[in-house]
C-alpha cells in the first residue's frame, strides 16, 4: 500500500457526510485551512473534484455520490479492525477445540479435574491433550498447539508464560527399604543408593548429582526412564530408589504403603525449586476464549496441587 494514507479515508467519509471543509475540520480537530489542503490531496487521490461550490454551499460531485456508502463502510470496517475488540465471551455457546500439551505425570493428577470443570461451564468445548516428547516452541508458534505446561528453560522469546505452582522433588523408595531402618537418611547413606532417574532426553545425570557433588558424594544412576510413573513402578519392586516431584502424589492420599508400597522421604541434599508455567504465543493473548482457559487451568492447578 504505497503511498496510502488511512487517514485521507476517514477525512473524505467525513467531508461527504458533512459537505462543508468547515464542520468537517471541527468534527477532525483540524483547523479549515488543514481540512482545505486535505481536500486537495483526496481530489488529486480520486481524480475527481469531489465537493464543488453550489452557491454558498459545497455540494458532491456524481463520483462521491456513488462512492458515499462505500467510503462510510470501509472507514468502519478500518477502526473495527484496528480497535481492541470487547466481545462477551459465552462460555455455554462456545464450540471450540483447545490442544494443551503436558507430560505424563501432570496429566495424571490434572486431566481428569480439568476436564471436569471446562465441560461444567462450556460442554461444547473439546480438549485434545498433545504428547510431549520434548520441549520444541514450533508446535506454539505454528498454532498446532495452545497451550504448554510445564517448565518455563529456555524458549523463545516471544513465548508467553504464567506460573501455575511451583514444586519440589522428594525422595521415594519401597516399603521395607533398608534405608529406613537406621533413622535419619543420611547424605552418605542416599547417595550409596542405586537410583532410577527420570529425563526424556535419557540423561544420566540431573539436579540431584550437582547438588551431590557439591558435597562431595556421588551416586549410581542404574536405570534411566522417560518418565516419574515408570520410575515409581521400578522403585516399588526393587531395592532402588528415586525422586520425583511433590506433586506425583497431590492426589494421593497418605496411605502409601498400603495403596502402592511406597515411602517418601525428603532429600538430604538440596534441589532448586521446579516453577510450573503455563505457556502460550502472543497471537492468543487477548483471545477471550483462550484467557479464560489459561484462567482455568491455572485455577484446577492450585485446587488439586495444594500442598
Amino acid at each position: 500500500m504505497e503511498n496510502v494514507d488511512l487517514n485521507l479515508l476517514i477525512a473524505l467519509d467525513v467531508l461527504l457526510d458533512e459537505a462543508s471543509v468547515t464542520r468537517a475540520a471541527r468534527r477532525l480537530g483540524l483547523s479549515p485551512s488543514a481540512m482545505s489542503r486535505t481536500l486537495t490531496r483526496l481530489r488529486t487521490a480520486t481524480g475527481d473534484p469531489l465537493l464543488v461550490r453550489a452557491g454558498r454551499h459545497l455540494v458532491p460531485t456524481p463520483h462521491a455520490t456513488e462512492i458515499r456508502e462505500r467510503v462510510h463502510v470501509l472507514t468502519r470496517d478500518v477502526q473495527t479492525v484496528l480497535h481492541p475488540q470487547h466481545r462477551e465471551l459465552a462460555l455455554e455457546t462456545l464450540d471450540r477445540t483447545f490442544v494443551l500439551r503436558a507430560n505424563e505425570g501432570f496429566l495424571n493428577l490434572v486431566a481428569a479435574p480439568l476436564v471436569t470443570a471446562v465441560l461444567k461451564e462450556a460442554p461444547c468445548v473439546r480438549l485434545r491433550f498433545a504428547p510431549k516428547p520434548d520441549k520444541d516452541v514450533l508446535p506454539l508458534r505454528e498454532g498446532r498447539i495452545d497451550l504448554e505446561i510445564g517448565v518455563r528453560g529456555v524458549s523463545a522469546p516471544e513465548i508467553r508464560s504464567r506460573l501455575l505452582f511451583r514444586d519440589a522433588f522428594i525422595g521415594v523408595a519401597r516399603i521395607g527399604h533398608s534405608l529406613f531402618l537406621d533413622g535419619e537418611i543420611s547424605v552418605a547413606r542416599f547417595a550409596e543408593c542405586r537410583h532410577v532417574a527420570t529425563s526424556r532426553r535419557g540423561t544420566f545425570r540431573g539436579p540431584v548429582d550437582d547438588a551431590l557433588e557439591q558435597l562431595g558424594y556421588e551416586r549410581t544412576v542404574s536405570v534411566v526412564v522417560p518418565g516419574f510413573p515408570d520410575a515409581l513402578e521400578i522403585v516399588r519392586q526393587s531395592d532402588l530408589v528415586t525422586h520425583v516431584p511433590q506433586s506425583c502424589f497431590a492426589a494421593i492420599s497418605d496411605d502409601l504403603g498400603g495403596r502402592l508400597g511406597l515411602r517418601l522421604f525428603r532429600l538430604p541434599v538440596k534441589t532448586p525449586e521446579i516453577a510450573i508455567c503455563a505457556m502460550w504465543h502472543p497471537r492468543l493473548d487477548a483471545d477471550p476464549a483462550h484467557r479464560w482457559l489459561r484462567d482455568t487451568v491455572r485455577a484446577v492447578c492450585q485446587s488439586v496441587l495444594a500442598f
